[in-house]
């Protein structure tokens, strides 16, 4: 590698690391669909995110963590009359809006159980059962997409590659950097180190494109320069990882799809109602997704961002002013390809004999439907991929039509 494309690429370089082999992101495809997933691991509070206001049954289960209805202290932001959006939850509001979000309830994958790491197993690997399959549902439908795969249709933002991007077809990473910022004299030397093996010289060039792409062009140099306090290491490396995945997508040569995590959603004590360690949670996951549009630029016309969690929480408090793991949720499903303003509940109830095992929100919406509805509309995976590979054994969830822009 030449010095000077050495230095052309440095100035990216302590802003992540790459951890797949290659970066080769060309893939000969006609879609500019883009989708983004963004799994909450930690069980989100579906009846807190999106708060059932019209059902009589609500108030009493949720007590002091009860939003209210617009125009009160505490209202939770309207949505369809029946249900209303968590008060930190403003951008996910306009989205709504501007017809550019639908909201899913009482939506559950089809564990039963109440294990976060089957939970999040089963939520990744497309199967029935945890650890029924070693390779993730989107690594399967990425390598059932139609035309020839040139390079990497995928990236995973995060310290590790999920399991739902795991398996046969090629994707890569990225990873924000746990570094100071390099100088441009240091990075000098370690391309002059680097540049006559064979490996590394290929690796380093590699990460430093890769990070070309997730840099953003506003000027992340701020952000990556130095350690933030520690209190707020968490956010800094949550608005890194959303920059990147904009980044990447936003590139005609990117790829097309984009996976990354944030956790705290286990809420199992002093949840809060509109504010508390929830809102918070809440907060900063909203005004991450603004950025996300932002960054997407015209882009974000043809994205799709999905945000699921494991399972749900109880439908009653729990002792200690939280609640415990339940099993149907919320999820959101954002961006300028989705048909959006309204809400997709078969709602059950919250009546003592319409909650599952007398204490949860029960399950009326498969996860896989709208999945399978996503990737077919959206990605155009063949509907005998879905039923076969993606989703194996996953005949009765038939796929949820009407969930994208024609």
């Amino acid at each position: 590698m030449q010095r000077r494309e050495f230095l052309t690429y440095g100035a990216f370089a302590a802003g992540g690391t790459l951890l797949a082999t290659r970066v080769a992101f060309a893939r000969a495809a006609t879609s500019r669909a883009r989708f983004v997933l963004v799994i909450m691991r930690g069980a989100l509070d579906g009846l807190a995110a999106v708060p059932p206001l019209g059902d009589r049954d609500y108030r009493e289960l949720r007590r002091e963590l009860a939003l209210h209805p617009a125009g009160e202290s505490g209202a939770a932001l309207p949505l369809d009359g029946f249900f209303g959006l968590h008060p930190a939850l403003a951008f996910l509001q306009q989205c709504y809006a501007a017809r550019e979000l639908t909201v899913l309830h009482a939506l559950a994958s089809p564990y039963r159980e109440r294990s976060h790491f089957d939970g999040q197993d089963v939520l990744e690997n497309g199967s029935s059962h945890p650890h029924a399959l070693q390779s993730g549902w989107l690594n399967r439908a990425l390598g059932a997409l139609p035309g020839p795969a040139v390079g990497e249709a995928g990236v995973a933002l995060g310290q590790n590659v999920p399991l739902v991007m795991r398996g046969p077809a090629a994707v890569t990473s990225w990873s924000p950097s746990r570094l100071m910022a390099l100088d441009e004299e240091t990075l000098a030397r370690i391309g002059d180190l680097y540049a006559r093996d064979p490996l590394l010289s290929v690796r380093l060039a590699d990460a430093l494109a890769a990070n070309a792409l997730a840099a953003d062009e506003g000027g992340d140099g701020a952000l990556m320069a130095g350690q933030p306090p520690a209190g707020a290491r968490g956010k800094v490396r949550y608005a890194e990882v959303v920059r990147a995945a904009a980044g990447f997508l936003r590139r005609e040569e990117g790829p097309k799809v984009a996976v990354f995590d944030t956790g705290g959603w286990d809420t199992h004590a002093n949840e809060g109602g509109a504010q508390g360690q929830l809102a918070a949670r809440l907060g900063e996951l909203d005004a991450g997704l603004a950025t996300l549009r932002q960054q997407l630029g015209p882009a974000w016309q043809d994205t799709a961002v999905l945000l699921i969690t494991e399972f749900g929480r109880t439908a009653a408090l729990n002792g200690t002013r939280g609640t415990d793991h339940g099993t149907a949720t919320s999820a959101f499903l954002l961006g300028g390809a989705v048909a959006g303003g309204r809400v997709v509940a078969d709602w059950p109830g919250l009546s003592a004999r319409a909650l599952y095992q007398g204490r949860d929100l029960a399950a009326t919406l498969d996860l896989r439907s709208v999945l399978k509805g996503i990737l077919s509309e959206h990605l155009g995976v063949p509907t005998g991929a879905l039923e076969q590979a993606v989703f194996p054994d996953s005949s009765s969830a038939r796929p949820l039509r009407g969930l994208m822009r024609a």
